[in-house]
């Protein structure tokens, strides 16, 4: 599948931005996250210039790769303007979502299982249970986790640094 090549790529942006054509055409979801944006101080980039920077910090792993690319795919319709914007449940609803597009694209039901959970979970604590009940899942979540984070606005990263190195010790 061409989307597994893109993703699998070691010039990850470089594919995307070549690709925009073919990804625009399976996961058109992806269009209205395109100069979208945050609109909050913790982004400083719109929520597709985010997913990419995301996506670039990602190490060469599907599974983290798939989550990262449709982790905020809700941001845009699932925001609330306040003072500042907000996107309360865009993970559960980012979640539902990769469902639709991921059952669409073929892959199956135990597969879409496992990246949606990494999406409703991305913004979610890591406690020691979740560690001991599974181990290896927790470690993908934990790399989805970091990628997401030091996607965010450089100047506020230090409370999310410091969440990610308790969560390595605890590991």
């Amino acid at each position: 599948m061409k989307l597994i090549e893109i993703l699998s790529s070691d010039n990850l942006i470089e594919e995307i931005n070549n690709n925009m054509d073919y990804l625009l055409e399976i996961i058109p979801e992806i269009k209205p996250m395109i100069k979208f944006p945050h609109n909050h101080p913790h982004h400083h980039l719109d929520v597709w210039e985010h997913t990419k920077l995301a996506l670039s910090l990602s190490k060469n792993d599907i599974d983290v790769r798939l989550a990262l690319l449709l982790h905020d795919i809700s941001k845009p319709i699932q925001y609330q303007d306040e003072e500042v914007r907000h996107f309360h449940g865009h993970a559960k609803v980012s979640s539902d979502m990769s469902k639709i597009i991921l059952k669409r694209l073929g892959f199956n039901d135990e597969y879409i299982k496992k990246i949606s959970k990494l999406i409703e979970l991305h913004d979610t604590e890591i406690t020691k249970e979740d560690i001991e009940e599974d181990y290896e899942f927790t470690l993908t979540r934990l790399e989805v986790q970091r990628c997401d984070a030091l996607a965010h606005n450089p100047k506020y990263l230090e409370k999310r640094i410091n969440y990610l190195e308790k969560v390595y010790k605890m590991i």
